[in-house]
């Protein structure tokens, strides 16, 4: 548990609260980011409220969304994917010992970069039709509905490191993202080929120059 407090509210409309919550994550970044806060407890706060959301909206958001034809099932699947990725990350923050280390930095930017991507992309191609495509009075009922298992599963405790391993390993077992080990190998191509494209820029900067 953390001493950072969570807003916890019971109702209102899915999209707004959905929105607050990325609001929140902003926040909880930032505090993250501080050195005149608790850190450690910001760290469990934002793992906290990243597991809960997620979950909650995986399981009562997205497939009544999916149902009413707000959205598609690639888009609820690319949701889902992106959560994993989101855990992925988590996880590793989590692990990083302490809170004053490189490591804790730099897992957190990766983190910060994993759940920013997410959090417009979510804006755009779930929150956006369902404003437009479901009844206030429908999304005022998910709201709550959303709400409760949210506040559900803030109130159990939820992101563990071994919750939130517990997470990637049932999304590897349905398909959802790659085993750990293509992972790593893909994250590692992604990389060679990032430090190509700079050397390549850097050539041809300094040829422009010459």
């Amino acid at each position: 548990m953390t001493d950072t407090e969570i807003p916890r509210p019971t109702d209102g409309d899915v999209v707004e609260r959905i929105l607050e919550d990325h609001r929140l994550f902003e926040d909880l970044l930032r505090q993250c980011r501080r050195t005149d806060v608790d850190r450690a407890s910001a760290r469990t706060a934002l793992a906290e409220v990243l597991v809960a959301h997620a979950v909650a909206e995986e399981e009562k958001v997205y497939p009544e969304l999916r149902r009413s034809r707000a959205i598609s099932g690639h888009e609820e699947e690319h949701s889902e994917e992106e959560h994993a990725e989101i855990n992925e990350a988590l996880l590793a923050f989590l692990q990083a010992k302490g809170t004053d280390t490189q490591k804790y930095e730099d897992t957190l930017e990766e983190l910060a970069t994993a759940v920013n991507h997410h959090a417009g992309e979510e804006e755009t191609t779930i929150l956006n039709p369902a404003r437009e495509e479901v009844g206030e009075e429908r999304r005022a009922e998910l709201g709550a509905v959303w709400l409760s298992r949210r506040n559900q599963l803030l109130d159990e405790g939820c992101a563990s490191e071994e919750q939130v391993q517990a997470l990637l390993d049932e999304a590897e077992a349905e398909g959802v993202i790659a085993p750990e080990g293509a992972r790593e190998e893909a994250d590692a191509v992604k990389e060679e080929a990032r430090k190509t494209a700079e050397e390549i820029e850097e050539k041809a900067k300094q040829e422009s120059a010459g």
